[in-house]
């Protein structure tokens, strides 16, 4: 028989705890809520009363239920007062012994049929449960912040919590009118055991002076559609918090990419923990402030419009979907465009395929009659390589061969004229080997567009070794010519957006082949307690299984991290034909 929750209390009044307080106020429930003094309590109500004003604001809540609301919550100093509650949520700092220290005291406080809940996002809950006499009636209630908006949450049960116990918490957190995932006690659960390797790894990039962290973030906005890059998301959750999640999933799993950073506990020790002390990754303007100023790391505006060489034409060397792009957004762009297609056949195909992207975006009201016209008079096409020898800038796009891709750098080193810029788009090659082909390494570049190029605004501009500084400089302002955002890189396997998606997707796979969640589970878990646009599985079979494998491979490769490898069960699903969407079958079953 399930239990009647209708006292419900938190212990902890901090952003999380007022924020859990205001989620079961909302919904009809009584709050006890207690912090350790006085003060702490009426801090707690400020936050409450200024998150309700907000709302309010916003229309998001009436006067009178805001009034209603206040009125079900006691704000209290004493933990006696929990002695009624049906129900208690612990949501302190995330120090093991001071939640066992809690538990422990309300042993003696609260009845013997309530359920006591902690909010912890990365200690184990076993080891906090058995601080209590009865440990069968504790779990873990892992919100996620802003509890007030974020439907996700996290019912974690121990080897020994009750199943009335797990049932009625989850049938709660479905009244709140939440999205509740019943898991294991593992560190990190799923959220932050697939979000916590992801930002280190970005931390990584950034300690190693690989990309900026302005580039970092940008990559992965507009690369993957996330709400916030991985720094910027670092200063808002607190280095110190992210340090301590590191950390704990580390010396439970001995996975090496979990350890955190150096820097993190460098930049902790100095004070530097994020948003909340107005210096993190980023400089805010104060304390608690989410507004970014210039620091000594922003990016000089006057270096980042540095002229390079002059480019008014462009050569693009392919006649797949990715060429036909590039074609279409370089034209748009007021550039003259002189692609080269295989057979004329295919030229045509071209030319086909290009007027009739630009005939939607005239329907959509993206492109005038005049833009369409002007940027198909603008384009070229031909099946000779030596047409593009007065060309100032070529783009290939060709298939993802090495060989390929070598034998027509050879041929363009012959035919260009010298100065002009050779790219290739390549997303997992080394740019350096198609570099190495020519007798004029100084001039090549990695032009990475996303797919489709005439939506999506990154481009990732791949150095290598070789490449002059100038021809950094001339990549990136055709880009922004071009409208696009330029993110600047190494010449890495996988770039910024590859190195740092495919290790967490690749992880995902790892946690569902271990049957710790459900592919429906995780993929729910990323999607409303990140806010990410798709979860791993949905992504991955989006993507193609076979596209992934090869970029995992590729990373492990390059890297030979043992967290890189791919795991067996993506290798055995594309062994058995199963790719994704394309073929019908994936992860899931598509009709």
């Amino acid at each position: 028989m399930s239990r009647e929750i209708s006292t419900v209390g938190v212990i902890g009044l901090g952003t999380m705890g007022a924020g859990i307080v205001e989620v079961f106020a909302r919904n009809g429930i009584d709050v006890v809520a207690v912090e350790n003094t006085p003060e702490g309590a009426e801090r707690g109500r400020t936050i409450l009363q200024q998150s309700t004003d907000r709302a309010v604001s916003r229309g998001k809540l009436e006067q009178d239920a805001q009034a209603a609301l206040l009125e079900r919550v006691r704000f209290t100093s004493e933990f006696a007062d929990l002695a009624r509650c049906d129900l208690v949520v612990e949501a302190v700092p995330e120090h093991l012994d001071l939640k066992r220290e809690i538990f422990s005291t309300l042993d003696d406080i609260v009845g013997p049929d309530a359920i006591l809940a902690t909010n912890t996002s990365s200690l184990s809950v076993t080891e906090i449960s058995v601080a209590t006499k009865n440990p069968r009636r504790v779990v873990g209630m892992h919100f996620f912040n802003p509890a007030p908006v974020l439907k996700f949450v996290e019912v974690v049960r121990t080897v020994v919590t009750e199943d009335d116990v797990v049932e009625d918490v989850k049938a709660l957190a479905e009244r709140l009118g939440k999205m509740p995932v019943v898991i294991g006690d593992k560190a990190g659960f799923i959220a932050n055991a697939l979000l916590f390797g992801y930002l280190n790894h970005a931390v990584s990039l950034f300690e190693a002076k690989y990309a900026t962290r302005e580039d970092i973030d940008a990559a992965m906005k507009l690369g993957c559609g996330l709400p916030m890059g991985p720094l910027a998301l670092m200063d808002l959750i607190g280095l110190d918090t992210a340090y301590e999640i590191c950390d704990t999933m580390y010396k439970q799993g001995r996975d090496r990419l979990h350890a955190p950073s150096p820097i993190l506990k460098q930049m902790v020790t100095a004070g530097l923990k994020g948003r909340k002390t107005g210096r993190g990754f980023y400089t805010y303007d104060k304390p608690g402030s989410g507004k970014v100023v210039p620091d000594h790391l922003t990016p000089d505006a006057d270096a980042a419009a540095a002229q390079g060489r002059p480019i008014s034409s462009v050569g693009v060397v392919g006649s797949g979907v990715m060429a036909r792009s590039i074609v279409e957004v370089c034209a748009k762009g007021g550039y003259d465009v002189t692609f080269v297609a295989r057979s004329a056949a295919k030229v045509d195909e071209v030319v086909a395929g290009v007027t009739k992207s630009l005939e939607k975006g005239v329907q959509r009201g993206k492109v005038s009659e005049d833009e369409r016209v002007a940027a198909l008079g603008r384009i070229t096409g031909t099946a000779r390589l030596d047409d593009l020898a007065g060309v100032d800038l070529v783009v290939e796009a060709v298939v993802e061969d090495l060989g390929v891709k070598q034998a027509l750098f050879e041929n363009l080193d012959e035919i260009c004229k010298p100065g002009a810029v050779l790219a290739t788009t390549t997303s997992s090659l080394p740019v350096i080997e198609c570099a190495a082909a020519t007798t004029r390494p100084q001039d090549v570049v990695g032009l990475h567009f996303f797919n489709p190029a005439q939506v999506m605004a990154l481009v990732e501009v791949v150095h290598t070794v070789s490449t002059s500084d100038e021809v950094v400089a001339t990549a990136q302002g055709f880009c922004r010519d071009l409208g696009k955002h330029p993110v600047s890189c190494g010449d890495r396997a996988g770039f910024i957006v590859n190195a740092l998606l495919f290790p967490y997707l690749g992880d995902a796979v790892k946690m569902l082949e271990a049957h710790y969640a459900s592919a429906d589970d995780i993929d729910t878990a990323m999607k409303t307690g990140c806010g990410y646009p798709m979860g791993p599985f949905e992504l991955l079979d989006a993507v193609g299984l076979d596209v992934s494998l090869a970029i995992q491979r590729q990373l492990y490769l390059e890297f030979r991290e043992r967290g890189f490898a791919p795991a067996p069960l993506l290798e055995q699903l594309v062994t058995a034909g199963y790719l994704g969407r394309k073929v019908g079958r994936g992860f899931r079953t598509y009709s």
